[in-house]
């Protein structure tokens, strides 16, 4: 339960920043920048929470690493891609990844002070609870049902409550390094939205790539994840930011078509077709 709480918090704190916004968004006449559905989009978070749910049942119930054990793990059990990541363990890494890991959470709070975003924050918001939630469902559903062995089990060195540690086997894949990459570009995808002609675009898209990469270094320095680990959970975590604002666009037109063109030139006038891909 206590697992289960602290992955819904962020959901918590959302939906107080949607009440708190809706009533001056009523008085606001804008085009809406997305498109929610407080049915759909109500089913597709609550699908995320009920994936966290069965996902922290897994997690919680999963047979814990013994002394016995660990006189069995060796490197060699590890694939040639990760295994110079195994053994690694460092306390002040793992404290580190935290800090990011928390503090990202706050970053679509910053669309609060911006004038563009103020008459779709209910919106925005409703698709970062989104966001969250899949990501956050996901992980603990595949987390708990793989048992892959963190690098720190590998450590010698390393404290024996942290070999032994009861998340020990949860290392596919990198939930800090997965949350954090959909936060930051789901704040990067909306800024892009919101502001069509900035000049901080690049910066902003830059800045969303290395929030989660210095995550997934972080978590390799603590020996808390593997690098395919990372991988894959940036690839999920960045697929989701990126994609729940950009399918929720108002009036988007995505595929191939065929639209009526006509030029003229000296001496007649041409009419036809043509085939358009907008993105």
């Amino acid at each position: 339960m206590k697992l289960l709480l602290r992955r819904l918090r962020p959901l918590l704190v959302l939906v107080a920043v949607v009440q708190l916004s809706a009533a001056p968004l009523r008085a606001q006449d804008a085009t809406p920048l997305y498109h929610t559905n407080l049915l759909r989009d109500g089913l597709i978070t609550a699908g995320g929470v009920s994936m966290s749910v069965a996902g922290s049942y897994l997690l919680t119930n999963k047979t814990r690493l013994t002394e016995g054990d660990l006189r069995f793990v060796n490197e060699d059990q590890v694939n040639s891609f990760d295994r110079w990541a195994a053994g690694n363990y460092s306390k002040k890494a793992k404290d580190a990844s935290d800090v990011f890991f928390y503090s990202s959470y706050a970053l679509p709070l910053l669309f609060l002070a911006d004038q563009e975003a103020r008459p779709h924050l209910k919106d925005i918001f409703f698709l970062y609870a989104e966001s969250i939630s899949l990501t956050g469902g996901l992980y603990a559903l595949t987390a708990g049902l793989t048992n892959r062995k963190r690098p720190n089990v590998y450590a010698t060195h390393a404290p024996l409550e942290e070999r032994l540690h009861k998340y020990a086997t949860n290392s596919f894949f990198a939930g800090h390094t997965a949350a954090t990459a959909s936060v930051a570009f789901f704040t990067a995808k909306v800024f892009h939205d919101l502001h069509p002609n900035s000049p901080w675009r690049p910066v902003v898209w830059g800045a969303a790539a290395a929030v989660p990469a210095t995550v997934g270094y972080l978590r390799l320095r603590a020996g808390k994840h593997f690098l395919s680990d990372n991988i894959v959970g940036y690839t999920v975590g960045a697929t989701i930011g990126i994609l729940v604002p950009e399918l929720h666009k108002q009036n988007r037109e995505m595929g191939w078509r065929l639209v009526p063109t006509s030029e003229q030139l000296p001496g007649e006038f041409l009419q036809g077709v043509a085939l358009t891909k907008r993105f």
